[in-house]
């Protein structure tokens, strides 16, 4: 039994389906293998929406709904309602994911779905993810990470399935890019979204991060990256301060996951 048959056994051993459905490669390739292993009439993949989606995210997810025919729902999620949301705490996620698992288990319920399913991979669990413990609360099933499914496994499947975003960058929310600390707003959440927009519009490519720090941006993008970012430096400062920033830096470090974490002072005891 191969990798992804055996992942189409557990799928379909759980009953009728319902995915909170990104458009990252984990979630697009649980949603192609559970519409081949369950079909359209048990299985349903919701994308949750909000502010804090990228545009080019919902694109992408709706686009491989539609080539894959794979069963869709859009609702609107309310997690910029939760004043402990917008505190931007580093367990931010946390009510990230209460809120999308409540507003899930409201429509998993009324469908009569047995099970809700997330993209988690195996990689993941060893990560700072304050989210995992509202799927925990909600009984949200992770079908990778249960059968060991690493990133490089799941990109490696992603691409024999001939998805489209087998290769691309994680695109976590965009509140990801807000300092600890500092209130998430529409607004912030926009600017940094026109930003990030800026630098791919300007040929940077891959992974790249524009941190919100308030009055001032810092960019982080792929170590590799960084001469042809210093080569374009003028224009980019000049478009990301028509974009709202007083001051924009250039992260030297390069682009790192959860760069706003490990920028956390630390405290003594």
């Amino acid at each position: 039994m191969t990798p992804v048959t055996d992942l189409e056994a557990h799928l379909a051993r759980l009953g009728r389906v319902l995915l909170g459905y990104s458009g990252g490669v984990d979630s697009a390739l649980l949603a192609v293998v559970a519409r081949r292993a369950l079909g359209t009439a048990d299985f349903l993949a919701v994308i949750g929406r909000s502010d804090s989606y990228p545009v080019v995210q919902y694109r992408s997810a709706v686009a491989i709904a539609t080539r894959f025919d794979i069963p869709l729902l859009e609702l609107d999620t309310l997690e910029l309602d939760d004043p402990a949301y917008r505190a931007n705490s580093p367990d931010r996620c946390y009510f990230c994911k209460q809120a999308l698992w409540a507003r899930l288990t409201e429509v998993a319920t009324a469908r009569g779905l047995q099970a809700i399913i997330d993209g988690t991979n195996a990689d993941d669990l060893a990560e700072h993810r304050p989210g995992l413990r509202a799927a925990a609360e909600y009984r949200i099933h992770s079908p990778l990470a249960h059968l060991g499914w690493t990133k490089a496994m799941v990109r490696q499947a992603a691409a024999e399935l001939q998805l489209p975003s087998w290769e691309a960058p994680a695109a976590p929310c965009l509140s990801s890019r807000i300092q600890y600390g500092l209130e998430v707003t529409p607004e912030r959440l926009r600017q940094v979204e026109v930003a990030e927009e800026i630098l791919r519009a300007l040929g940077i490519v891959g992974d790249l991060r524009v941190r919100h720090h308030g009055d001032h941006a810092s960019v982080e993008v792929s170590p590799a990256l960084l001469p042809g970012v210093r080569e374009r430096w003028e224009r980019i400062t000049g478009a990301l301060e028509a974009a709202g920033f007083r001051s924009v830096v250039l992260d030297s470090r390069g682009y790192r996951r959860g760069g706003l974490l490990t920028d956390l002072p630390v405290r003594g005891d």
